[in-house]
């Protein structure tokens, strides 16, 4: 199972909306794949006290993780860096165990012209330090707000092509780490 995790919590995100196209390839490549939304985390493990205790409200968020053979990051670049509760998210989950020995791809996309390449680098090197297995073909997407159509696909021939390569790629390099 590969989770896809949609790395902000924006209402109507373009970061979601690619990450559904994302799962999309995985279906089509018959590909067991789920989307984990950040928008639909429970309000309560951002209160203080979460760092101590997780509410049991966060337990299916890190399931999930726990039980992905590979995690799928669609990281939005917001201020130069990741969103922050991307970064909250990651630390919320256990430790070591969410991303120990864990393959992980990554996408990024900005308004920009660098397609959150900062973003995804910081992601990687946090994922590095926590001992994830880092797949190398990462997926850029610049000038996100010409790419996607009015009902919030790609529209780009060129780009769908690279993430269903990615999408491909990371399916085969995360059953070879399982085996």
């Amino acid at each position: 199972m590969i989770q896809i995790i949609s790395g902000t919590n924006r209402p109507d995100s373009n970061t979601l909306k690619v990450a559904n196209d994302v799962l999309g390839i995985y279906e089509e490549l018959n590909v067991d794949a789920e989307l984990l939304d950040l928008a639909k985390m429970p309000p309560e493990i951002f209160f203080p006290g979460s760092y101590a205790e997780k509410p049991v409200t966060f337990e299916p968020f890190s399931q999930a993780v726990l039980e992905a053979d590979g995690l799928h990051i669609i990281t939005p670049e917001y201020n130069g860096s990741m969103p922050g509760v991307l970064k909250y998210f990651i630390d919320m989950l256990k430790f070591p165990e969410s991303f120990e020995k864990r393959p992980v791809a990554f996408v990024g996309l900005a308004a920009g012209s660098w397609g959150a390449l900062r973003a995804v680098e910081q992601l990687q090197t946090i994922f590095g330090y926590r001992n994830a297995y880092l797949y190398p073909d990462r997926v850029f997407i610049p000038g996100i707000h010409s790419v996607l159509d009015e009902e919030g696909k790609i529209k780009d021939e060129s780009l769908q092509k690279r993430l269903c390569v990615q999408a491909d790629g990371f399916s085969a390099f995360t059953q070879k780490l399982k085996n």
